[in-house]
C-alpha cells in the first residue's frame, strides 16, 4: 500500500457505492470523508479543505454540476472526479468545461482505476502549485533584482558622471598642438582612459592607458590612473624635481602604485612630453599594443618602442624615446579594441592594415571616426579609445 498524507472527500447519496469507493481509497492509503448530498459536501469542503473530491452528478439539494462550479470558486487547485451513473455526454462535457479534472462512468468494475485517475489528478495539482509557488518566488526575485538593477544603474551613471567628468577637454588646443580623443565603452563604463594636460610653461604631456577588463572594477583604475598622475605632479613641484618629469618615470611611478593596490589589474600605456621649445616629443611604452601612429602629409610609420605592462611586475623598468616632431603631422594613439574592427586573422595582418587607415583618414580623429564607423557601432567585445594630437594639420 503506497502511503499518502492526501484528505479525500466523497460526496455521494448512494451509501453503498459511497462506502466501498470510501473502504477501497483508505485501504490504498488516503485519508478519506463522506457526505450523502451536495450541501453537506460543501460544507465539510468547507470545514475540513481536502485535497480532492469525488462526487457524483445526481444529487439531492446541490447537483454535481453546481458542486462542481463552486468547490473551483472557492478552491481552483483542488481537483474533482466526477463518478457517475448518467452516462450523458453533454453532462461529462459541461463537468470538464467547468474544470473537472477526470469523469468516469459507473458503475466503476475496476476501483484501481479510480485510483490511479486520484493519484494521477493529486499529481497534477501538486506540479501546479508548485509551479504557482515558482513563478511567485520568480516574480518576487524578479522585483528585487529590478531593485537591485535599478541601484546599480544610479551607481553606474554616477561612475559615469564621475569618469567622464575626469576626462580633458575635447577637443583642446595648447599653443600650436590640437589634441582630440572618443573613447567607446563595450559596457556602459570604460577601462581604456585618456588625459593630457601641461607641464610647465614648456612642456604638454599625455598618455593613453587601456585597464585590463571592462566595466566598473577597471574603470575604478582610471580615476586612480588620474589620482596618480595628478599627485606625481604636486610632488614634483613641491620638491622642485619638475625638470626631470620623464614618461618612463611616471609609468614606474604608476607601477609600484598599481602593485601595492593589489587590484589584481593591470595597464597598458602610451605616455609622452612635447617640448614645445625644443619641439621633441619624449615618450615611454608600458606593454601597449598597437603603438602610436606618426602621419605626415607625406608618410605614415609606427614609432618604435616596447615595455612591459604596468602593474604586473615589481622588477618593470621602462625606456624613453625621442623624436623630432615635424612641422606638420599627427599622433594617433589606439587601444587594442580598435583591432576588433580591423581584417585580417592575425595580430600582424591586423596591425599592418591601421597606418593605411590613418592615411586614409588624413591623420584626422574625424577622418578616423569614419574609417572606422564608430558612429554606428554595435555591441564591441573590447572598450576603445582613440587618442589624436596634430600640429599644423
Amino acid at each position: 500500500m503506497q502511503k499518502t498524507s492526501a484528505t479525500l472527500l466523497i460526496i455521494d447519496d448512494d451509501e453503498v457505492v459511497r462506502a466501498s469507493i470510501a473502504a477501497y481509497l483508505e485501504d490504498s492509503g488516503f485519508s478519506v470523508l463522506q457526505a450523502s448530498n451536495g450541501l453537506q459536501g460543501l460544507q465539510i469542503f468547507e470545514q475540513k479543505k481536502p485535497d480532492l473530491v469525488i462526487c457524483d452528478l445526481r444529487m439531492p439539494q446541490v447537483g454535481g454540476l453546481e458542486l462542481i462550479r463552486q468547490v473551483t470558486d472557492l478552491a481552483p487547485d483542488v481537483p474533482v472526479i466526477v463518478v457517475s451513473g448518467a452516462g450523458v455526454m453533454n453532462d461529462a462535457v459541461e463537468a470538464l468545461r467547468l474544470g473537472a479534472a477526470d469523469y468516469l462512468v459507473k458503475p466503476l468494475e475496476d476501483l484501481a482505476v479510480l485510483e490511479h485517475s486520484v493519484r494521477r489528478s493529486l499529481d497534477r495539482s501538486r506540479l501546479m502549485l508548485e509551479n504557482q509557488r515558482y513563478r511567485q518566488k520568480l516574480e518576487t526575485a524578479n522585483r528585487e533584482l529590478e531593485a537591485s538593477l535599478h541601484l546599480l544603474q544610479e551607481d553606474q551613471n554616477a561612475g559615469r558622471q564621475v569618469q567622464m567628468n575626469m576626462l580633458p577637454v575635447n577637443p583642446w588646443e595648447v599653443g600650436e598642438f590640437q589634441f582630440a580623443h572618443e573613447i567607446i565603452p563595450s559596457l556602459y563604463l570604460s577601462g581604456d582612459f585618456v588625459d593630457y594636460f601641461r607641464v610647465d610653461e614648456r612642456r604638454v604631456a599625455f598618455y593613453l592607458a587601456d585597464v585590463s577588463g571592462h566595466g566598473a572594477s577597471s574603470a575604478f583604475v582610471t580615476v586612480l590612473l588620474k589620482f596618480m598622475t595628478t599627485r606625481l605632479m604636486f610632488e614634483f613641484k613641491r620638491n622642485g624635481t619638475m625638470p626631470d618629469f620623464k614618461p618612463s618615470e611616471v609609468l614606474s611611478h604608476i607601477n609600484r602604485g598599481l602593485i601595492n593596490c593589489n587590484l589584481g589589474k593591470h595597464v597598458t600605456m602610451v605616455g609622452g612630453v612635447i617640448d614645445e621649445d625644443t619641439g621633441k616629443l619624449t615618450y615611454s611604452i608600458g606593454g601597449h599594443l598597437p603603438l602610436p601612429i606618426m602621419y605626415t602629409p607625406t608618410e605614415v610609420h609606427y614609432l618604435e618602442g616596447r615595455g612591459l605592462p604596468v602593474g604586473l611586475f615589481n622588477e618593470a623598468t621602462y625606456q624613453d624615446h625621442v623624436v623630432d616632431l615635424p612641422e606638420s603631422f599627427s599622433l594617433t594613439l589606439l587601444s587594442d579594441g580598435i583591432l576588433d574592427l580591423l581584417p585580417g586573422d592575425t595580430l600582424k595582418e591586423k596591425e599592418a592594415v591601421l597606418p593605411q587607415m590613418v592615411k586614409t583618414a588624413g591623420g584626422s580623429l574625424d577622418g578616423l571616426r569614419h574609417a572606422f564607423g564608430l558612429a554606428t557601432l554595435g555591441e564591441m567585445p573590447d572598450d576603445i579609445a582613440l587618442l589624436v594630437l596634430s600640429r599644423n594639420l
